[in-house]
């Protein structure tokens, strides 16, 4: 599930403008730190550009030479343009109210209407995610440090990309520890030995979002 065909499909869908707001975000911070995906990104638009040339039943607007012209508010942000688009909805991660779900683990849930639940997590050094699979894709996009699992390791401007035949146990850095972009399409579904317990645990939260 995890191949650049699904990557792929995930930055046409962003530069067709066919993405939710919650994969809107994801993918524009995934494009702001990888400069492979952002050339990617370039080529897609670049191709769609072009089809919009050859669409006779595209209409053309009336623009003024002045309306090309960067505004002088916008000038005044061009600093900004050194943030990611994350960090410009949060501000520095640093300052995150996090919230501890148990040792080692911490989240905060971005408050965005839509389908998709993006959130920020935060894994402290050699913290690690029981196994476990979802009902529906995760996504997940490292903003600092790393982590592996089973299926490889991931650094910053790395993205995963799971589907529910993925299982899998990610384990952040010793030095470290990550903090990552997540969207979860479904629910978390754990295994193992304290798989039932969490599996709880997870359908009660699920009351108090």
């Amino acid at each position: 599930m995890n191949g650049t065909v699904v990557k792929n499909k995930l930055i046409f869908d962003f530069a067709t403008g066919s993405l939710g707001p919650s994969k809107s975000i994801f993918t524009s911070t995934y494009l702001f730190l990888n400069s492979k995906a952002s050339s990617i990104n370039n080529t897609f638009e670049q191709l769609l550009g072009d089809d919009l040339f050859s669409n006779d039943d595209a209409k053309i607007s009336n623009l003024k030479y002045n309306d090309c012209l960067s505004k002088p508010d916008e000038q005044k942000e061009e600093d900004s343009n050194t943030l990611s688009p994350i960090s410009k909805l949060v501000g520095p991660l640093n300052d995150i109210n996090w919230k501890q779900v148990y040792k080692g683990f911490s989240e905060f849930i971005l408050n965005i209407k839509d389908d998709d639940e993006l959130k920020l997590i935060k894994m402290e050094p050699g913290a690690s995610v029981p196994l476990h699979s979802h009902g529906g894709k995760e996504y997940i996009l490292v903003l600092s440090g790393s982590f592996s699992d089973e299926y490889g390791n991931y650094s910053k401007g790395d993205i995963q990309i799971n589907d529910q035949k993925i299982k899998h146990t990610p384990i952040a850095s010793d030095v470290e520890g990550c903090i990552c972009l997540t969207i979860t399409e479904r629910d978390v579904i754990f295994f193992g030995k304290f798989g039932s317990f969490f599996n709880l645990f997870t359908f009660i939260k699920s009351f108090f979002k």
